[in-house]
């Protein structure tokens, strides 16, 4: 970590997508860890003092494990990040239903200065889990260790409009853009506020054990096994604690969630079976909703004859997607008529939608000069994916390419096949919109930087190129009727070319006993909420 930094070059538009973040290598947590502080004697037995009174526990069913840390520079995974929205804030947050951005660790929204510069106050009386203040100087600090290409941040590409962020006063901090970003509010909630102190002390201990502001402080995290949160007595922000302690249970197994949540070992479960969903749901409240979460095709565009986009275009049409969402997700996705679902603000239909029509998609590899095209499918080993991938195989099979399916563990895949271009095809579920929901930033994840630099491979190409120039001039278009039909102009390079593409968008299934658990919300995205959630 570092102490300063010297202000960044000005950034100009043509700089403005040379900024990638690379997933960050967080290390891997195999024991539990007590939390340090003032506050660590509380071990959670249902009572938190102070505020907190009489409060109940909250214990839910997590999908994943736990198997990197949870620094927010470099989480990625779905439990880190998830976690993280409880123990961080940033300046400004988004919300985890609605995803509309509030004040969270900002006293309010940031102030528009002139048209490259804002500046932001922090809420008065915030202070971290071991008691300190939060300071401008510390969240500078968070945004400057984020900027620096030293720390290799993933949340870096995100913030390729910003330049420098300084320190006013012991409460205001003020941003310097290198140009005008019309999306500058919402788009802050990517960095989460750090102790600089904690931080600076020992990274691999903050990492495995992280100290935020938010409104529960993690007690401990052990691998396999749970995360314990108690609740941050001295939080004076907008989403109080409303339990006194939080166990998340890590059950990767899906009949272990629906076990507990039968047995009333918890009071909620993430990612309910689809094959499970209808029994669940006629014991509890349950609720399937529509997420921006994909299952995507990519192609190796260095390899022939996936360069070609009739190919790729060839593959999309004969792919049966909606025998792939009745069979395999018992109807629990909705196919992609867009890169973005339905159910977002700024969807439009794109110009290409891909149906299922196998005299196409011979057509378009006749044209091609392909015949007896044989591929294999790199797949990761998420278990609806698994439950679809001879669907897949018998739409492409049907079309005369012949399809040998590589399913395996996904950090596998993309280290051995995917990272080295060592691969074809993939087929494999995707969702940053953890991150944030505007359209620049889930196009930027896919059509810039690491994904289209190192993985399809788009970048190179003059479409790819295309894409960059329309994202640049949408970001910086104050104008929102301007903007979208720049976003849409994207979306449709993006289908026609379609280097990576959505086939369908998937809808979450959770399920929770409405009895026990009170004001909590299902999300349209991968983890639980309990920001505005508490026990009866």
């Amino acid at each position: 970590m570092f102490e300063s930094r010297s202000p960044a070059p000005a950034l100009g538009r043509r700089q403005f997508l040379r900024f990638t973040g690379a997933l960050g290598a967080a290390a891997a947590i195999g024991t539990s860890l007590a939390a340090c502080g003032p506050e660590s004697t509380n071990t959670g037995n249902g009572s938190s003092g102070g505020k907190g009174g009489a409060k109940k526990s909250i214990n839910a069913g997590l999908s994943y494990t736990l198997s990197t840390g949870f620094d927010p520079m470099s989480a990625s995974g779905a439990l880190p990040v998830a976690a993280n929205m409880h123990v961080f804030e940033g300046l400004v947050d988004l919300d985890p239903v609605t995803r509309s951005p509030y004040a969270a660790l900002a006293a309010a929204m940031p102030q528009q200065v002139d048209a490259t510069t804002w500046r932001a106050k922090v809420r008065p009386g915030a202070t971290f889990h071991d008691g300190s203040p939060v300071t401008a100087e510390d969240v500078a600090f968070s945004f400057q260790r984020v900027l620096d290409p030293a720390n290799n941040s993933l949340i870096s590409q995100f913030l390729p409009f910003l330049r420098e962020v300084r320190v006013v006063d012991a409460d205001t901090v003020e941003f310097a853009l290198a140009f005008a970003f019309a999306l500058f509010g919402e788009r802050i909630s990517v960095v989460k506020i750090v102790p600089k102190a904690v931080v600076t002390r020992d990274r691999q201990r903050f990492d495995a054990l992280p100290v935020g502001s938010g409104p529960y402080r993690m007690v401990s995290a052990t691998k396999d096994d749970r995360i314990v949160f108690a609740e941050h007595t001295a939080y004076n922000g907008p989403k109080p604690a409303r339990a006194a302690t939080m166990n998340w249970l890590l059950l990767a197994d899906a009949s272990a969630r629906v076990t507990a949540l039968d047995s009333d070992r918890v009071q909620v479960v993430e990612d309910v079976p689809y094959i499970n969903y209808a029994q669940v749901k006629k014991a509890h409240r349950a609720d399937s909703v529509q997420s921006f979460g994909l299952l995507f095709l990519m192609f190796n565009l260095r390899r022939k004859p996936f360069d070609d986009v009739r190919v790729r275009q060839a593959l999309h049409w004969g792919l049966d997607k909606e025998k792939l969402i009745a069979t395999g997700l018992l109807g629990n996705a909705t196919p992609a008529s867009s890169f973005l679902q339905e159910t977002h603000p700024d969807y439009r239909r794109a110009a290409t939608v891909y149906g299922y029509d196998p005299a196409r998609a011979k057509s378009l590899l006749a044209e091609a000069g392909v015949s007896g095209l044989d591929l294999t499918l790199v797949l990761t080993d998420t278990a609806w994916v698994k439950d679809i991938a001879p669907l897949i195989k018998e739409s492409w099979d049907g079309i005369g390419v012949r399809t040998t399916l590589d399913i395996g563990q996904s950090g596998g895949q993309y280290k051995n096949k995917i990272d080295n271009g060592e691969y074809q095809v993939m087929a494999a579920p995707g969702d940053p919109s953890v991150f944030g929901n505007d359209v620049d930033l889930l196009m930027r994840w896919w059509y810039v930087g690491l994904w289209a630099d190192k993985r399809h491979m788009w970048a190179q190409t003059p479409e790819g190129r295309q894409a960059r120039t329309l994202l640049d001039a949408a970001a910086a278009e104050a104008d929102t009727v301007k903007r979208k039909q720049l976003w849409g102009q994207a979306i449709d390079l993006a289908a026609a070319q379609v280097p990576l593409y959505p086939v369908f968008h998937r809808k979450l299934a959770t399920a929770w006993n409405d009895k026990a658990l009170t004001g909590f919300r299902p999300l349209p995205t991968t983890g639980l909420s309990f920001l505005d959630a508490g026990p009866t």
